[in-house]
């Protein structure tokens, strides 16, 4: 598969007809004319709709970064990186929600390829010397835990306890948690828990010896030539000090309580085709191929997930997507989907989420043979 790699921010992505990629034009502009009609339920007050209790009731709801108001909806496609189609304005940036989680994940990689972590499956505590893994309950927990959704890491971070996500069901967004359960042994239970991601980002934090942002910009982003539009913000609870003594904020992988990444969808769109590219940027392994790889893989407990990327490996996630797609996804309705079958790319914003199956359908169905 050829990829073309756009310019580096601000030159414009390259652009061609979608008949020229294999696009019938008339239904690909039927799908995104779904898109933007399916606009998130999600007030723009996201400070707002956050506060009154979108994931959870008071007190466990209390926001400790900042929130602004969400953008229209807007989004883009690409395929083999030429862009296609798009609608909205693809550079306004706010935040993505859960979409950081992805973005976590190749962090990680970054890590490991660095020799920062020798071996995901090596407990966290061998390199992590901060009282979070201390306890008979999290001193087994490994990077592949953490990655994977499957650590029952337990206590409290940044104000935070992980009983707050314990339970937590994805499938009624905004109805909290479903009640008080059991942990289980690390690697037994497969949970999507925010606590313990924000323990993973922190994690490597320590092990980085550097803010997770300035890493981002300077080996991911940087590198594929993203823009400068973007920002990662911590809570005000998340300073701590480095070994050099610096005193820096941990940033979270979401915005459930505020912070997170606030990026526009063309930046996301570099990600999703570095992803796509198996981690190659022109020339240049940005992310090694083989982490890619690992990334995309099903974990035990859990088809629909890798390490920190949704999977369609079953074809339940999105039944209208191909089985080897995989997605960087967001609350209220942020998602990067990856279609390497085909070689699509597409990033949509604020779209309502019971419609990321329909659009995914109708772009799918406008490739001609």
């Amino acid at each position: 598969m050829s990829i073309t790699f756009p310019a580096a921010h601000p030159a414009p992505w390259p652009e061609a007809a979608p008949a020229e990629l294999g696009f019938d034009a008339a239904k690909l502009a039927e799908a995104v004319a779904f898109a933007a009609a399916h606009e998130t339920p999600w007030p723009y007050d996201l400070a707002g709709h956050i506060g009154r209790g979108a994931f959870e009731p008071p007190p466990g709801n209390e926001v400790l970064g900042p929130l602004w108001p969400r953008g229209a909806p807007c989004g883009l496609v690409t395929r083999h990186g030429v862009l296609v189609a798009r609608w909205g304005d693809t550079r306004e940036v706010s935040q993505t929600f859960s979409v950081a989680k992805s973005y976590l994940s190749l962090l990680t990689g970054i890590a490991v390829a660095d020799g920062l972590i020798p071996d995901i499956d090596r407990p966290v505590r061998e390199l992590v010397d901060d009282g979070g893994f201390d306890s008979a309950q999290n001193a087994p927990i490994t990077w592949r835990h953490l990655l994977t959704n499957t650590s029952e890491w337990e206590g409290e971070l940044f104000g935070k306890a992980d009983a707050i996500d314990r339970g937590r069901n994805l499938g009624v967004e905004g109805q909290g948690k479903k009640g008080e359960r059991a942990l289980e042994p690390a690697g037994t239970h497969w949970e999507y828990n925010d606590v313990r991601v924000n323990r993973l980002s922190l994690s490597l934090l320590r092990v980085f010896q550097k803010p997770l942002p300035e890493v981002f910009r300077e080996r991911i982003l940087g590198p594929i030539g993203g823009s400068s539009d973007w920002r990662w913000d911590g809570y005000r609870t998340s300073w701590v000090t480095l070994e050099d003594g610096r005193r820096v904020q941990s940033v979270p992988g979401g915005t459930h309580w505020g912070g997170g990444i606030s990026i526009h969808a063309e930046d996301q769109a570099r990600v999703g085709l570095l992803a796509l590219a198996r981690g190659l940027w022109n020339d240049q392994f940005v992310i090694p191929a083989a982490w890619i790889g690992l990334s995309t893989e099903a974990c035990e407990l859990n088809p629909h997930y890798g390490f920190l990327w949704w999977l369609n490996s079953d074809g339940k996630k999105y039944p209208s997507a191909a089985r080897d797609a995989f997605c960087a996804s967001g609350a209220g309705g942020n998602l990067t989907w990856v279609d390497p079958s085909s070689g699509i790319v597409a990033v949509l914003r604020w779209t309502n989420p019971t419609a990321m199956d329909g659009f995914i359908g109708r772009v799918r169905a406008s490739l001609a043979g």
